[in-house]
């Protein structure tokens, strides 16, 4: 049996937990069998629960904070997206020696996205930007910021911080250059919009090679669209990449700030995880590689590394 434990020690995280949780909470589900599910992700553990269902506990007390954002406006968006998004069914409350608010979800079938391995990256493009153009048109009213809501240059210390940290790793001087590019381009001066902040491979799910879900929305609230651009670098190949721009639409300044967007993100993740969390930093080196558009950083195999996508 795989246990976890939380990031400060606070409680142990196994199937034994989520059984004593559904039996004092969710009586008419604890009959039903738990399986623990493989995710690249830090911030949740997830359990499967019987046939349609998933257990998802958070991690870490920032994980916590986002169960009561994703129950309030999960519902809320999902009739206006064309793909699936994670249905809650149940909101479970600190107890046995768990701290904090956790989740049940509808089980969502489909596999992750391999970066370089994509069945149909033209009609994925379209569907990507379907969905992102969906989102973004949604009615922002009352909405809470994006975790990823600042702008741009409020991130330049972080990410030079990471390319100074990659030495060896990543070329710094074309990093710098791409970075300092991105910096250049015009900021957003319209209105917040709703975006997921984390369009990552690990959080969508393709059938048969098209977009069928789009899946763990801690990031969601209003910002600016270029952060959704990211889905460009982190999953499409250099093909596909300006079919998505040409159907959202986006123009040049938008475009740049979303490859900076791209570039920072991967670049934090590859300092992070590059020792602990090989996936994760595998995705991260290839969209770095991405961004920089050029071939002196050592291309990563064919197929980064992904985990079939089980999400609720």
């Amino acid at each position: 049996m795989a246990v976890r434990t939380t990031r400060d020690g606070m409680a142990r995280i196994d199937e034994e937990l989520v059984c004593r949780l559904l039996r004092g909470q969710f009586p008419q589900w604890a009959d039903l069998p738990v399986t623990e599910v493989a995710a690249a992700g830090t911030a949740n553990a997830m359990f499967r629960l019987g046939r349609d269902m998933v257990v998802r506990l958070p991690c870490t007390p920032g994980a916590a904070e986002d169960v009561d954002k994703e129950h309030q406006w999960l519902p809320r968006l999902a009739a206006s997206l064309p793909a699936a998004v994670p249905a809650p069914l149940g909101r479970g409350l600190p107890a046995g020696g768990f701290p904090w608010p956790w989740s049940v979800y509808g089980w969502l079938d489909g596999e992750n996205p391999v970066p370089g391995r994509l069945a149909e990256p033209r009609a994925l493009a379209g569907d990507l930007a379907r969905f992102v153009a969906a989102l973004h048109g949604i009615d922002p009213s009352g909405g809470p910021a994006s975790y990823r809501a600042e702008p741009l240059c409020a991130r330049d210390a972080d990410t030079r911080a990471a390319i100074g940290a990659l030495g060896g790793i990543v070329d710094a001087g074309a990093a710098v250059a791409a970075w300092e590019a991105a910096l250049r381009a015009p900021g957003w001066d319209g209105p917040r919009v709703w975006v997921h902040a984390d369009l990552q491979p690990g959080n969508l799910l393709l059938e048969e090679g098209r977009l069928g879900a789009v899946i763990d929305f801690g990031c969601l609230g209003l910002g600016e669209p270029a952060v959704d651009l990211i889905v460009a670098w982190y999953v499409l190949d250099a093909e596909a990449r300006p079919l998505f721009r040409a159907a959202l639409g986006a123009d040049e300044a938008t475009w740049a700030r979303g490859r900076g967007w791209a570039l920072s993100i991967a670049l934090m993740e590859l300092r992070h995880y590059r020792v602990t969390n090989p996936r994760m930093a595998a995705v991260a080196r290839h969209v770095v590689h991405e961004a920089l558009g050029e071939h002196r950083l050592p291309r990563p195999a064919r197929g980064v590394p992904s985990g079939r996508g089980r999400r609720g």
